[in-house]
């Protein structure tokens, strides 16, 4: 059964993956619909075609490996200049090649349906069609995690009592005689009363009567608790005890506090509905942010990898990787709905990881087609301010060689990955 529950994680992983991609290609291939550009190719995933169809103009199909997609428009880039002095070598035939694969898929010079022949603005809407796609998958997949699943959260039902206050100091589990009876206990607060105020403050979370408790050592407490549907008050007197506290930033302290020895139910609690957009927006922020720092955090992945040192968890991962998480996430002995909310929050990364990544300002990303685009605006703009004719189009295929680059680059770093989440990979389960 731990077999099949791996493999289902996995396979759920890649088909969300695949959803993930297709969406991605969707959000380019509706606007450029919508703005009338011939689009040929609509294809998700890379390799061999499994399964192709021609509807109107545009042929749709599925290739065997969900590690990307591509739609095919029409004059990406402006025709072949009639004269073309670009030299001979490697990059140059690269660049005229480019040039013929472009021309192909024009209808004659004039072709108004383009890509090239849109303004500024759609050009743009068009490329960023597919990351934004990416960002609002993201928002369904954390909204549904935290207002439909919700987070797990101490909730102010109590799970158990302790039956004696144990030394902190001392490793033991089990309470011996003269070890003093818990406060909890002593009130007579049983496992299944649900806490209703504390101090005569409505407690709406176990956090919230945790937080009263602890600041009132040694104070005589009215603790309203509901038990069986009739709701009792009874004295509480918390003990003075050394016990570790979470501050707001996350970090654990030893602090001495006050102590009355009862354990909260854990529940899902729905978070407000806009809470899926904010934590996604903050994550995106995180990515943003180490993103310059990729190529560095590669490198040391790979310097783990092949020195035998342990991987960082928050370290890069492949699609690999990814998978190998989701499977472990699926065999985790919790319930359903927890291993359900882990995935889904996994594929809402996934999808973040897309957004950014595909803004960076390099082509062949869609970031590197919006800042051609952008650049063409800029000397359009600059012609009809000081009135000279209207530029040529940008002609990025000279950018082939830069691209092939980045492209390389890619595909190493994604070698390194790959290989890191075979050979030394970030384990959840350690």
């Amino acid at each position: 059964m731990t077999v099949i529950a791996f493999v289902i994680g996995v396979v759920i992983l890649v088909l969300g993956l695949g959803v993930s991609i297709a969406l991605h290609e969707i959000g380019h291939l509706l606007p450029a619909k919508l703005f009338r550009v011939r689009v040929g190719q609509y294809m998700v995933g890379l390799g061999p075609t499994l399964w192709s169809r021609r509807i109107g103009e545009t042929t749709y199909g599925v290739k065997a490996l969900p590690l990307g997609g591509f739609i095919s428009m029409s004059g990406m880039y402006p025709p072949s200049p009639r004269e073309t002095r670009l030299g001979g070598g490697f990059f140059a035939t690269m660049v005229q090649d480019a040039r013929a694969a472009n021309d192909e898929t024009l209808v004659g010079r004039g072709d108004r349906r383009a890509f090239y022949e849109l303004p500024v603005w759609r050009r743009i809407v068009v490329m960023l069609g597919g990351p934004i796609m990416n960002l609002l998958l993201a928002i369904v997949f954390m909204t549904i995690v935290l207002s439909g699943i919700g987070v797990q959260t101490p909730t102010t039902t109590i799970a158990a009592v302790d039956a004696c206050v144990l030394p902190a100091t001392e490793n033991r589990g089990a309470c011996e005689p003269g070890d003093p009876q818990s406060p909890a206990a002593a009130a007579g607060i049983r496992p299944g009363d649900r806490i209703v105020s504390v101090a005569g403050t409505a407690v709406a979370d176990f956090e919230a009567a945790t937080k009263i408790i602890q600041a009132s050592p040694g104070e005589r407490l009215d603790v309203v608790i509901e038990r069986d549907g009739e709701r009792r008050t009874l004295e509480v007197t918390p003990l003075l005890a050394e016990r570790s506290i979470t501050k707001a930033d996350g970090t654990t302290t030893t602090a001495e506090v006050g102590f009355v020895g009862m354990t909260a139910t854990v529940a899902p609690v729905p978070q407000p509905i806009w809470e899926g957009a904010a934590t996604t927006f903050e994550r995106t922020g995180q990515v943003v942010g180490i993103i310059g720092q990729l190529p560095a955090r590669v490198y040391q992945t790979a310097v783990d990898t092949f020195s035998g040192a342990g991987r960082d968890p928050n370290g890069p991962l492949s699609v690999v990787g990814a998978g190998r998480l989701a499977g472990e996430v699926a065999v985790v002995d919790a319930p359903i709905l927890n291993r359900a909310a882990a995935i889904l929050e996994l594929l809402a990364a996934l999808n973040i990881a897309l957004f950014v990544f595909n803004l960076v300002p390099l082509l062949p990303l869609d970031g590197g087609h919006v800042v051609v685009a952008l650049w063409d605006g800029v000397k359009r703009a600059w012609a009809r301010l000081f009135r000279r004719p209207p530029p040529r189009p940008v002609d990025a295929t000279r950018l082939v060689p830069l691209t092939l680059i980045v492209v390389v680059a890619l595909i190493g770093m994604g070698g390194v990955l790959i290989l890191a989440d075979i050979v030394n990979p970030v384990k959840l389960l350690g």
